[in-house]
């Protein structure tokens, strides 16, 4: 299976427990971009919508294209309501926009998986002058909060994480910094900040959607996610997220 469509195959537990990101980045990344009714919109493969509902909600024209069957499938039965809501099943890497232009494109999370000699120049041409390209991911620091189930956790890391191919080797190298290479100006990175908490069983779920862990073999990634939740269970049932929500900006340039 291509890995970028992995996701797909876990589409329920997948819209359970990918993150969220944080009231205050949307209310900054949709001033930033001045997005409202007026505007059109596009996001690049959004999942089931982790990044959606705040942006459609602008009233703005927003249209999305993603890749997976099944998270197309969740889009529309989240999303079908809004007049403004318009999604493609295809892969944006080849689908023809014709003659749609966009005051904003944006990814949660979904770009790094595109070769960025592809993402950036197209994302590029399908921008009206001066409009935004965002760009958000979420980092978890587990380790800060409970480092010594952390150091536990590792363990089990060290004797069942075996997957066939590792997460850096699954898509080309991507670095965000690297749009001003291809025509982007005033790149920025803005932080904002949450909290996650799980017991053992939703950990595990949560554990369950990285590309990386779906991609382990049996019987091994079987026992690998038992192992985690026996661990966490003996120390605690709890597992503590002190998370970044990191939006990257940029523009066309007028």
């Amino acid at each position: 299976m291509e890995y970028r469509k992995i996701f797909d195959t876990i589409p329920e537990q997948f819209d359970r427990f990918r993150p969220r990101y944080s009231p205050e980045l949307f209310a900054d990344l949709i001033a930033y971009a001045g997005i409202g009714p007026d505007k059109t919109v596009l996001e690049l493969g959004p999942g089931t919508g982790q990044a959606t509902e705040p942006i459609l909600k602008t009233g703005c024209d927003y249209h999305a294209i993603e890749l997976g069957e099944n998270f197309y499938a969740k889009m529309k039965e989240h999303f079908d309501s809004y007049p403004n809501f318009h999604i493609v099943n295809d892969d944006f890497i080849t689908h023809d926009f014709g003659e749609q232009k966009f005051d904003m494109i944006y990814s949660a999370a979904t770009i790094q998986w595109i070769p960025e000699r592809i993402a950036f120049p197209k994302t590029l041409s399908l921008l009206k002058p001066g409009g935004t390209l965002a760009m958000m991911l979420t980092n978890g620091d587990y380790k800060s909060p409970n480092e010594n189930l952390y150091n536990k956790i590792q363990k089990v890391y060290d004797e069942y994480y075996k997957p066939v191919t590792s997460y850096k080797d699954m898509k080309e190298p991507f670095d965000y910094r690297h749009a001003t290479d291809y025509g982007y100006v005033d790149f920025e990175r803005r932080d904002f900040y949450g909290k996650r908490v799980f017991n053992a069983d939703d950990y595990v779920s949560y554990c369950g959607t990285h590309s990386d862990h779906i991609a382990i073999p049996e019987p091994t990634r079987t026992k690998f996610f038992e192992m985690l939740r026996k661990t966490v269970k003996d120390n605690g049932n709890k597992v503590e997220f002190w998370d970044t929500y990191i939006l990257f900006l940029t523009k066309k340039p007028l």
